[in-house]
């Protein structure tokens, strides 16, 4: 099945306050009016509709210092890439999936359906379950989501809070930095709650196999 494009279906969203200009007129181009997204969130996870008890677990603690994180530039620029891909495929009528997208962006070249995704990663590329800059968040697949999912982390906010960039969270459309908070009890990233639309939590916990970084293991 094909589906029309249309300047709706595939919506980024607007990058934080520190965005190049470059990728600030990318981001605009699938988008209307976007309103500028704060430089990081406050500590505490302030989100309106994010549950008291989620609130409550958000620590306040730094995360730990990155060892295998990637250069900010260098995300940005695979970003670029993967937002570039995806609206060329939204104009041939293909779906925008959320592989590919972070395929591009994270520079971990592995294929298949993002559930493999952390088994094709063993011995290839280093696996954790502390978020860094670049890694890949590799879903557990669930009823709902037979085949995984995938996402890019572009922002570390504290141990317990991360934005990500992903696609196809939203049928058929980008979402740039995403708040995804750590609910599990360990603080080990998981299980996670994420932000659906801006200012909107999930009320669903997610199983998380880990995070994939773009170095080799």
């Amino acid at each position: 099945m094909t589906f029309a494009a249309s300047a709706q279906d595939l919506r980024p969203q607007p990058r934080p306050a520190d965005t190049t200009a470059a990728e600030v007129a990318l981001v605009q181009t699938t988008t209307t009016a976007p309103a500028q997204r704060p430089r990081a969130r406050p500590e505490g996870l302030r989100l309106a509709a994010a549950p008291a008890a989620l609130q409550a677990t958000v620590s306040t603690r730094n995360a730990p210092a990155s060892t295998h994180a990637v250069q900010p530039a260098l995300l940005r620029q695979r970003t670029q890439l993967a937002v570039q891909n995806a609206q060329a495929k939204r104009a041939r009528g293909q779906r925008v999936w959320c592989v590919p997208f972070a395929r591009d962006a994270s520079g971990v070249q592995i294929r298949g359906d993002a559930r493999t995704w952390w088994s094709q990663a063993a011995g290839q590329y280093h696996r954790s379950n502390t978020p860094e800059v670049g890694a890949v968040m590799n879903f557990a697949p669930t009823k709902k989501m037979r085949r995984g999912h995938v996402a890019v982390v572009s922002r570390i906010v504290n141990s317990r809070q991360i934005l990500i960039s992903h696609a196809n969270w939203t049928r058929n459309q980008v979402s740039l930095d995403m708040v995804a908070v750590d609910v599990s009890p360990r603080n080990d990233w998981s299980q996670v709650r994420l932000e659906h639309r801006r200012g909107q939590m999930t009320s669903t916990t997610y199983p998380i196999y880990g995070f994939i970084h773009p170095t080799r293991g």
